[in-house]
């Protein structure tokens, strides 16, 4: 795959997982990446692993989680590393417990990180696409926003509301050449699964990686401009697991 001009991505959840994947997988084919995520060390390896493919990299530290400085760092960014084309939002936190037992302080943390820090991201970016007239904005959603699991109910509800985002996003700035996309997958070996909010016993060897989930946000960006995938569902062979 090859691309037609010079175009710069900016990526959340950057420092592993899928995030990082699709920057390694952006970077495969020239596209410049801002990197985002929490942790300057852990983005700084893989910035340097992204320069050797000879294109331009820069690694930002954001916590997502303080969302009311997450519009103006974004916007910052964008100043900083030049006119964003793509936008993905990777970031993101699963958590495991039944809605009975989930407290108000959990439930809080991941609506504010997979959904409400989304949506602040989207803001910082959207005033420069509108003014080029071109963006292209990828949310990480997950097939648990379509098929609800016992025990993931927040989870599932954080990425539900990110699916309408989404929807609601691209339909309002499709007249401004923006497009959107909302990425489902079935469950992708990260490190999510190592976190202490996540208690699942599942087998990893089934699931799908991240290298192939970023080969459909690469895929998916690489559409011509007059075509967009509004939703894309990636499963494992295996199933749901």
């Amino acid at each position: 795959m090859s691309v037609e001009q010079k175009r710069r991505a900016l990526i959340t959840g950057a420092s592993s997982g899928i995030g990082k994947a699709t920057a390694l997988a952006f970077a495969k084919v020239g596209i410049d990446v801002a990197l985002v995520s929490r942790s300057l060390d852990k983005l700084e390896a893989v910035r340097e692993a992204v320069e050797h493919t000879g294109v331009e990299a820069k690694a930002y530290a954001v916590d997502l989680a303080r969302l009311w400085e997450v519009k103006e760092k974004i916007q910052a960014i964008a100043l900083d590393f030049g006119d964003i084309d793509i936008l993905v939002n990777s970031a993101g936190i699963a958590y495991t417990d039944t809605l009975s037992e989930t407290p108000l302080e959990n439930w809080q943390q991941v609506i504010d990180l997979n959904l409400t820090g989304v949506f602040q991201c989207i803001v910082g970016i959207l005033p420069s696409m509108r003014d080029r007239g071109t963006g292209t904005i990828i949310n990480v959603a997950s097939i648990a926003a379509k098929q609800p699991f016992p025990g993931w109910g927040a989870y599932s509800v954080s990425k539900a509301g990110l699916i309408a985002l989404s929807q609601t996003l691209a339909q309002e700035e499709r007249t401004h050449g923006i497009r959107v996309t909302a990425i489902c997958p079935g469950a992708v070996n990260t490190e999510l699964w190592d976190t202490e909010t996540v208690h699942a016993n599942l087998d990893r060897s089934k699931m799908l990686t991240p290298e192939i989930v970023a080969q459909s946000i690469l895929y998916t960006v690489l559409l011509p401009q007059q075509a967009v995938i509004d939703e894309l569902t990636l499963m494992p062979s295996a199933g749901a697991l």
